[in-house]
């Protein structure tokens, strides 16, 4: 049986994005192990389909005037003419009429002739005329919000939030391709012995920006290691680093983790804690809290415990002032890690902001009996919506005089950042050390 192309293959996965809702990024993973295609088309798969989907908004504002009947279109046509034309604007090594022989090919396929000849006409007329500038959108917020391909409601918010010009910012920084860094586990091995594994293994890589553990991918990937197989290192963005950091524990304590899944932040309490004491990971799905345990038995540390539980029961189950420190690294929309999920900016609305809002600090409010005093809890987010960050902060603080802000976080956290600390809370936004978007708070309770 003969296979699918790679064009064929990236049509395939943004439909099921599309159709299923499935994430992105754990979609195309497991298309890259099933559909066997040869090792050069798995990196032109991935930028295929990430570029379509960063760019979804954009490429349907450059299609409208060629396309009549619009919205009579079947769903996998306007995706292939979302992939085609992406090839086209933002792929110069592809010529166009290798991609729109591909695209007639796929069409003739999946379709009859009116239709391969539609796709045909389309993509021809583009190339002959042009696209439409953007320039000629009138509003500030809607040129944006189409120029970067985010949803209007959401660029009116951040622009609200921080200004168009850092909103900007923002949004250019989302259409970038995401840097592979990974964290050394400094219980097996230091940074330079890691480094020198893998170069050893032919694979090229530095030393991150931002966090002392960390090693950025040059080329290669780092999962296809025998130094990520032994335990030596587990991937994880810099921004995410800075947590376990921010949380300080140390040898001998009992903390909990109370969001921990997939277990990248557990991990690093457990490696800085010297593999004593006990970190405690809870997570409400089962198969989250395997892959919880399957880390910490890939990285070798039997100091962690995983259960199965949702935190806003903790309290059933766990005795009050029993923890040391608290980590609620908690369920949050994900802007802030949009360049990795772009699918995500599509997903989300601001009825789920609230909805989130009010779910992170039913966990925070849970939890907070179960520290002892003169504990810390430091809640973090990957977003940057203030909704999620800062008012759910000043919210708990309202609810619980027993606690106030950690003054002391900055001396915890790599000068470079130190600048973005402020009331004990840090913000990094994506363009600022080219990492994920981040929230930490720490929160100290009163002696």
């Amino acid at each position: 049986m003969k296979h699918k192309n790679v064009r064929e293959v990236a049509l395939d996965v943004l439909l099921a994005i599309d159709e299923k809702e499935a994430y992105s990024n754990l979609l195309l993973n497991q298309t890259i192990r099933s559909a066997r295609l040869p090792e050069r088309d798995t990196g032109l798969l991935t930028e295929l389909v990430y570029g379509t989907v960063q760019r979804r908004d954009t490429l349907d504002y450059y299609l409208q005037p060629f396309i009549k009947k619009a919205h009579k279109l079947q769903k996998w046509v306007r995706m292939l003419l979302r992939l085609s034309l992406y090839q086209m604007l933002y792929l110069d090594r592809i010529p166009d009429r290798a991609v729109i022989f591909e695209a007639v090919e796929i069409a003739k396929k999946r379709g009859h002739r009116g239709i391969s000849s539609m796709v045909n006409g389309v993509l021809r007329a583009v190339q002959r005329d042009g696209v439409p500038s953007v320039d000629e959108i009138q509003g500030d917020v809607e040129r944006l919000a189409v120029k970067t391909s985010h949803p209007y409601w959401l660029v009116k918010r951040w622009a609200s939030q921080y200004g168009l010009q850092e909103t900007e910012k923002i949004c250019m920084a989302n259409l970038t391709a995401p840097k592979q860094t990974a964290r050394v586990n400094t219980v097996l091995a230091t940074v330079d012995e890691v480094i020198a594994m893998l170069e050893e293994e032919g694979t090229e890589v530095e030393r991150g920006e931002l966090a002392e553990e960390a090693i950025r991918a040059k080329k290669g990937n780092l999962v296809d290691t025998k130094a990520f197989r032994n335990g030596y290192m587990t991937i994880q963005d810099e921004s995410s680093m800075l947590v376990a950091r921010a949380l300080h524990p140390s040898e001998h304590e009992r903390v909990l983790d109370s969001c921990a899944a997939p277990g990248g932040k557990s991990t690093h309490i457990a490696e800085l804690m010297k593999r004593t004491g006990q970190v405690i990971s809870l997570d409400v799905h089962e198969h989250k809290v395997k892959l919880i345990k399957q880390q910490a038995e890939r990285l070798h540390l039997p100091n962690i415990a995983a259960y199965v539980l949702d935190s806003r029961q903790a309290s059933q189950y766990f005795a009050r002032e029993s923890f040391d420190k608290i980590l609620v690294d908690a369920p949050c929309s994900g802007f802030g890690v949009i360049r990795r999920k772009p699918d995500i900016k599509y997903a989300k609305n601001e009825k789920d902001l609230r909805e989130l809002a009010r779910l992170q600090l039913a966990i925070l409010r849970e939890v907070a009996p179960l520290l002892k005093r003169g504990g810390t809890i430091v809640y973090s987010t990957c977003t940057i919506d203030h909704d999620e960050n800062e008012e759910v902060v000043a919210e708990f603080l309202r609810l619980h005089p027993e606690f106030t802000v950690d003054d002391t976080l900055s001396e915890r956290l790599p000068e470079k950042v130190r600048p973005y600390v402020a009331n004990g809370q840090l913000r990094l936004l994506p363009h600022y050390f080219d990492s994920d978007g981040f929230f930490i708070a720490s929160l100290r309770k009163k002696v």
